[in-house]
């Protein structure tokens, strides 16, 4: 097993790798189409959309 040294490097890299692919999707706007997609699905549910 790992020590504490090389389970807190995994988590490390982990964190690391998650917060650049969250970079490079806000970087290419896909945030606004996340955003879009959930109010609609959000007004479809209410009735509205």
């Amino acid at each position: 097993m790992k020590g504490p040294k090389g389970v807190w490097a995994l988590r490390a890299g982990f964190l690391l790798g998650g917060l650049a692919l969250v970079g490079v999707g806000a970087a290419r706007g896909e945030a606004w189409e996340v955003m879009e997609k959930a109010v609609r699905i959000c007004l479809e549910c209410i009735g509205i959309g």
